[in-house]
């Protein structure tokens, strides 16, 4: 099962840093808030910076538990059910679905 905590500080910095364009192809600030987890800010208008926190003003923000989220990560084709079943709250779903790019 993947984690979290390294999904966010590890595999994600190292896919934006080795695929340079694609943050710019998502171009929005994304914040996610994971129980049990923490809250990243992943801000996809550059060059794709990720902080722990949050953020004055994210495009998107969404909300899970840590069983989910890694869950998600595992099977990204299961987060559509997980929006479905309120276990995934998504704030801006247009903007939602271009992290589909990140999580391939």
């Amino acid at each position: 099962m993947a984690e979290t905590k390294a999904f966010f500080e590890e595999y994600l910095p190292h896919k934006l840093k080795k695929n340079t364009d694609l943050a710019k192809s998502v171009g929005a600030i994304f914040q996610f808030e994971i129980d049990g987890a923490g809250t990243w800010t992943v801000d996809l208008t550059g060059e794709g910076v990720i902080t722990e926190g949050k953020h004055e003003s994210p495009g998107c923000v969404i909300k899970t538990d840590k069983a989910t989220w890694e869950g998600i990560l595992d099977n990204p084709g299961s987060a559509i059910a997980k929006v479905m079943t309120g276990k995934l709250k998504v704030s801006n779903t247009m903007l939602a679905t271009k992290l589909q790019k990140i999580l391939a």
